[in-house]
């Protein structure tokens, strides 16, 4: 299992900010996520990024067991 770290609104949607999921790409994590938490979580993961591993993602990006996938919704400012 990896381990999904969620910040700002994705953290708020869902109520935490990591948990133990299933998946073996950066878009199985996603799916199984919003199938968890629901469509507010659904919601903010279509507009944030993804990184794994401290690295950027994409969806089809390997994830295997002890990795760290993070979400990280966009930020305004300025």
């Amino acid at each position: 299992m990896a381990t999904l770290l969620l910040f700002g609104p994705a953290r708020t949607a869902a109520g935490t900010s990591r948990v133990e999921i299933q998946g073996t790409t950066v878009e199985e994590v996603r799916r199984e996520a919003g199938a968890l938490f629901g469509d507010a979580l659904t919601s903010v993961l279509a507009s944030s990024a993804v990184w794994v591993n401290g690295e950027p993602a994409s969806p089809g990006t390997p994830v295997g067991p002890g990795d760290e996938v993070a979400v990280v919704p966009p930020v305004s400012g300025g």
